[in-house]
C-alpha cells in the first residue's frame, strides 16, 4: 500500500507533540520512564496501522497524564489509569475539544511569531530572504465557542497551513479565519513568505574581517534597520574564526564577548539595542607567525528578537466570538526572532 510521506510525517509530529504534553519532553529518557503509558498512546493513536485518536483532548481522557496522585494512585489501585468510558468528543463533529469546558476566566491568547531566514552579503545587499511565521494560540473559553480572526492584508499569505478546526472553504472566499478552537495550547496557523520585496531586515551588519601577516582584525558594527520604532532585544553575533586562530583580543561598546580557543568561536553578546548608542567591536586575532591564512571570509550569524512587531507586515484586524454569550478577554502579541539570519563578509 503507497502512502503519502507527507501523512506519515505528520503523524509522527503528532506523536512528538503528545510526548512533549504528557511528558514535558520528548526525550530517549522521558520515554523510557514512560515506557507504560508510551505504549497505551500509541495504541489509541494507531489502528492496525491507521491514525485514529490524535486529538490532544481525546488522548488526556483515554489515559491519564503521569501526574504525582496518578501515579500514586496507579499504585495503591494497581489499575493503568486508561478510561474503561470513550470519550464524547471523538464521536463529535469536532473532536479536537472536549465537552463540559467551564472557566472562571474566560481568556484567549494568540501570539504571532515570525522567523526570518535571511543571507546578507558583503555591501549589505540581500542575498535571499524569507520568513516563517506560526500563529500560537493559548486558549480557555468556556462551551462551544465559535471564532472568527480577520486580517488588515491578508494576501500576504500565499503559502499557509492550518489547525483542523479552520474552516478551509470559508478561508478561500473571504480570507477569515473561522474556527471552533481547541481546549489549550495549539497552532492556529503556519506561513510562509519568499518573496524578497515583502521581507524587510531589521537590523543591519557591517563587517570587516581580515587576516595578515600572522594578525587578524575585526571590526563590526550592528545597527536598528526598517524596525517601526521597535527595540531590538537578546542580539546576539556569532563568529566561528578559522581554526588557526589562537586568541582574540576585542573591544566592545556595548556587550560583553567572549572566545572559545576549542570550538573557534567568537561570541558578542550585545543585549539591547538602544537607538543612540550603536554597538560596535573592533579587535585582533591572534595568528601563528608562520601562518599563511589570508582569504578567510568567515559568515557571521545573527540572533535577535523584536516585541510588537510582525516584520512581514501582518496585522490581525478583528477577532469575534459567537455561540456563546459571556465576553471573554482577548490578546494579540507579535513577536519577530531570527531563524537562520548570516551575514557575510
Amino acid at each position: 500500500m503507497e502512502v503519502q510521506p507527507l501523512f506519515v510525517i505528520e503523524f509522527l509530529h503528532r506523536v512528538m507533540d503528545t510526548f512533549t504534553e504528557y511528558f514535558e519532553d520528548c526525550s530517549e529518557s522521558a520515554i523510557k520512564d514512560n515506557i507504560i503509558i508510551v505504549y497505551q498512546l500509541l495504541e489509541e493513536m494507531l489502528d492496525n496501522g491507521f491514525p485514529l485518536a490524535t486529538e490532544l483532548n481525546i488522548l488526556t481522557e483515554l489515559i491519564k497524564p503521569p501526574t504525582i496522585i496518578n501515579k500514586a494512585v496507579s499504585m495503591v489501585t494497581g489499575k493503568e489509569g486508561v478510561s474503561s468510558v470513550l470519550p464524547g468528543s471523538q464521536l463529535s463533529n469536532v473532536p479536537w475539544r472536549r465537552q463540559g469546558v467551564k472557566y472562571t476566566n474566560n481568556e484567549a491568547y494568540f501570539d504571532c511569531i515570525e522567523e526570518i531566514d535571511a543571507i546578507i552579503d558583503a555591501n549589505g545587499g540581500i542575498v535571499s530572504a524569507e520568513i516563517h511565521g506560526n500563529i500560537n494560540c493559548n486558549v480557555h473559553l468556556s462551551g462551544m465557542p465559535d471564532l472568527s480572526m480577520s486580517f488588515v492584508n491578508p494576501r500576504l499569505l500565499d503559502d499557509v497551513s492550518f489547525h483542523p478546526c479552520v474552516r478551509l472553504k470559508r478561508w478561500e472566499m473571504e480570507k477569515v479565519l473561522s474556527f471552533v478552537p481547541p481546549d489549550g495550547n495549539f497552532v492556529l496557523m503556519s506561513y510562509h513568505i519568499s518573496a524578497q520585496n515583502q521581507v524587510a531586515i531589521p537590523v543591519y551588519v557591517r563587517a570587516m574581517i581580515n587576516f595578515k601577516d600572522g594578525q587578524g582584525r575585526v571590526d563590526i558594527t550592528v545597527g536598528p534597520k526598517q524596525t517601526l520604532g521597535k527595540t531590538v532585544d537578546n542580539v546576539v553575533i556569532t563568529i566561528p574564526m578559522p581554526k588557526e586562530v589562537s586568541g582574540v583580543s576585542m573591544t566592545t561598546s556595548v556587550g560583553s564577548y567572549s572566545f572559545d580557543p576549542i570550538s573557534k568561536v567568537l561570541k558578542w553578546d550585545i543585549g539591547k539595542i538602544l537607538p543612540l548608542k550603536i554597538p560596535t567591536m573592533r579587535g585582533t586575532c591572534t595568528l601563528p607567525a608562520d601562518s599563511k591564512y589570508r582569504d578567510a571570509h568567515p559568515t557571521i550569524h545573527v540572533d535577535f528578537k523584536i516585541m510588537q512587531l510582525a516584520v512581514s507586515g501582518l496585522k490581525v484586524n478583528r477577532l469575534d466570538m459567537y455561540n456563546e454569550n459571556y465576553k471573554p478577554f482577548k490578546g494579540v502579541k507579535y513577536i519577530t526572532k531570527a531563524g537562520n539570519f548570516q551575514a557575510r563578509t
